[in-house]
Parts: structure tokens; C-alpha cells; sequence
């Protein structure tokens, strides 16, 4: 992510329109309707397809966000084409992913709580890195500590009360890939 810190947000701005380019693109290529909003978000770039029309927009996002995430690596790969550096460009879809971060936030909560209640650790389902990355985020701001074990793509998160906790590393092990 070092490389990341030192972007400009020119450069940002320029990955977003890079991305947005190739996504309109892409949307023409499958006769689908949609408007393409671009920002810079936590020193990233994020374009977000919308549509008035959510029937094919839904096609978009695909089950469980496979098709956004997809599309996702394809843009990342358009615009490191482009710019020739690694892109950490966020697609969304319809706002799938913040619906997706506040069921991850529901799932964290529900565990801190049984942790709470039982004072033992609790184990999630294997989560990819970004969803990883969400559930320790908010652990985190709860006060809680929680850590990744396993190896993809059976890796998952364990949340514990912060005296539980192994003090074997830093509950950031994860960043979205």
C-alpha cells in the first residue's frame, strides 16, 4: 500500500476516469443502461455503476458480488494497463457494497456480542480478504480484538475479548487483494 500513500489525488482522479472509461465500455458492449459516478474514497479510487432499471443491473453484481468482483479485477487491470502501477480501484455496483459492509458489520456485531456474553472466542465462516478486512475494522472500533487463521479460501476470523487475546501479531493481517 505504500505506493498508494504517495499517489496523488490527480493520479487517483486519473484511474477513476481510466476505469470509467472501460466500464462504459463495457456496458455498451452488453446493451446495458447505466451511469457510471467516480470519486476518490479513503485514498482510492472508487467508480460506482447506477441505473434507474435495476433488472439488468442486477446481472452486474452476480451471486454473492461475483460478477462485481470480477468486474472489479478487470478494471484494476485496465487501468494498471494504462498507467502501467498496480490500481486499488474499487468498483461498485448499485451500491452492493455497502450493503455488503453492513452485513458484515451485522455478522461482527452478533459475534462481539456472543463473545461478550460467553467470554469465549468466536469463529466466523471463511471470508475473502476484504470481508476479513471489514469484520476486524469494526471489531477494532467495539474495542475488541480479533485475528485471521487458516489459509484461503477457508481463511476466517476470530473475535475475542482483548484480555483472550493471543498478543502473537496485529488483528490487520488482511487488506483487500
Amino acid at each position: 500500500m505504500a505506493q498508494d500513500d504517495e499517489k496523488t489525488i490527480d493520479q487517483l482522479n486519473e484511474e477513476a476516469d481510466i476505469a470509467a472509461d472501460y466500464l462504459e465500455g463495457l456496458l455498451d458492449i452488453a446493451d446495458y443502461d447505466g451511469d457510471i459516478e467516480m470519486g476518490v474514497r479513503n485514498g482510492r479510487p472508487m467508480v460506482q455503476i447506477v441505473a434507474d432499471d435495476d433488472t439488468d443491473i442486477k446481472h452486474l453484481i452476480g451471486r454473492d458480488g461475483e460478477v462485481v468482483d470480477a468486474l472489479q479485477q478487470l478494471t484494476r487491470l485496465a487501468v494498471q494497463q494504462k498507467t502501467g502501477e498496480r490500481s486499488h480501484l474499487i468498483v461498485d455496483v448499485d451500491g452492493f457494497l455497502k450493503r455488503k459492509r453492513q452485513r458484515l458489520r451485522d455478522i461482527a456485531l452478533d459475534a462481539i456480542d456472543e463473545v461478550k456474553e460467553t467470554g469465549e472466542p468466536v469463529d466466523l465462516k471463511p471470508m475473502n480478504s476484504f470481508e476479513r478486512k471489514v469484520v476486524h475494522d469494526v471489531v477494532r472500533e467495539e474495542g475488541m480484538k480479533s485475528r485471521s487463521h487458516g489459509e484461503e479460501p477457508n481463511r476466517y476470523v476470530t473475535v475475542y475479548l482483548k484480555a483472550n487475546a493471543e498478543d502473537t501479531g496485529d488483528d490487520d493481517d488482511d487488506i483487500e487483494a
